[in-house]
């Protein structure tokens, strides 16, 4: 975001719990049409290219097509399937991505990870691996893009912890708009 960018909204100033009742009543599409008119600079797709996070880059990119391109952020955890990486490679040839990948600071690959901290540290220290591999770069990644407000594809069916979630919650500074909290039934609705 430029230093002259005005955001229509700050997220410190939303009605969290009116906005959550007007988003349950909403259409995936409309929640994310919403989030491109009130956060026209500042809002981020973090995206680990599953199908949940590909049918919001579909809707963003070949549905919506916002006037400035939402910086798709992607975090590179050094440990990706091959599969993995060629999906974001045709994604990004595909949607014309803002692809924004992140990673670990001063590692490059899984061999140099590996030497620095060991052999499969997701199993010997889960935590720390995520801290390294996740927290760090998205937070990181979220202060650099300037983010207001940043989507997830995350759906209250994928574990007994989220089956409250809201669509929308303020984590610290930054808005976070999950926009398939129903799970299959937003999935079906496309």
């Amino acid at each position: 975001m430029t230093q002259f960018a005005r955001p229509l909204l700050q997220p410190a100033s939303l009605d969290l719990k009116r906005l959550h009742q007007k988003f349950e009543k909403l259409h995936p599409r409309d929640i994310l049409a919403w989030c491109v008119a009130n956060v026209p600079e500042g809002l981020v797709q973090a995206s680990a290219f599953s199908v949940d996070d590909m049918l919001i880059t579909d809707l963003l990119y070949r549905q919506l097509k916002p006037e400035h391109p939402v910086p798709v952020l992607c975090l590179d955890t050094l440990h990706h399937f091959p599969q993995t990486i060629e999906l974001v490679a045709h994604a990004r040839e595909l949607y014309h991505l803002n692809l924004k990948v992140y990673r670990i600071k001063g590692v490059n690959s899984r061999k140099a990870f590996a030497t620095k901290y060991g052999e499969a540290l997701w199993d010997k220290d889960v935590t720390k691996f995520h801290q390294l591999t996740k927290v760090e770069p998205l937070q990181r990644g979220l202060r650099e893009l300037g983010t207001i407000a940043w989507i997830i594809g995350r759906r209250r069916d994928q574990a007994e912890t989220r089956t409250e979630m809201p669509i929308q919650s303020q984590g610290g500074q930054w808005l976070k708009v999950r926009l398939l909290v129903e799970g299959w039934r937003s999935l079906l609705a496309f």
